[in-house]
């Protein structure tokens, strides 16, 4: 079966449904609610056997690159890509088709937000490569 990664992105996606606040400046009780459903989700996946892995992040970051053979890796905090660059979390799943990613996805983006509302956000669907492309 193909697995697919769920990419949830700060305040990302061709455009916002609803222009929410950040999860920072949503109630306490708007947050626990959103984590809930999270794990509600990764209870689902798991009990179809389809939950491969998921992560949140926080927004804090490290760029990293190769220094050369006689350097150490050149680290730097900044300047950064906009915001809504920044991923904010996955979940892998192990789906037997391309359309089941994009039903799990359509429920994922409808995860509650401040006041309980939908946040219907944008969910990259990235299939993750089983093998090398071909020059065919």
């Amino acid at each position: 079966m193909p697995k697919y990664l769920l990419l949830k992105r700060y305040r990302g996606g061709p455009e916002p449904h609803h222009a929410f606040p950040p999860m920072d400046e949503w109630a306490t009780e708007d947050v626990e609610a959103h984590i809930a459903f999270q794990r509600h989700v990764i209870e689902l996946l798991e009990e179809n056997g389809q939950y491969a892995g998921a992560e949140a992040l926080t927004p804090a970051r490290t760029w990293v690159r190769y220094g050369g053979p006689d350097a150490a890796p050149v680290t730097t905090d900044g300047p950064h890509p906009e915001t809504s660059d920044l991923i904010a979390g996955w979940f892998m799943i192990d789906v037997e088709s391309r359309e089941r990613a994009l039903e799990l996805a359509a429920y994922v983006s409808s995860e509650p937000g401040p006041r309980g509302e939908p946040l219907y956000e944008w969910i990259d669907v990235r299939e993750v490569m089983s093998e090398a492309p071909s020059d065919d």
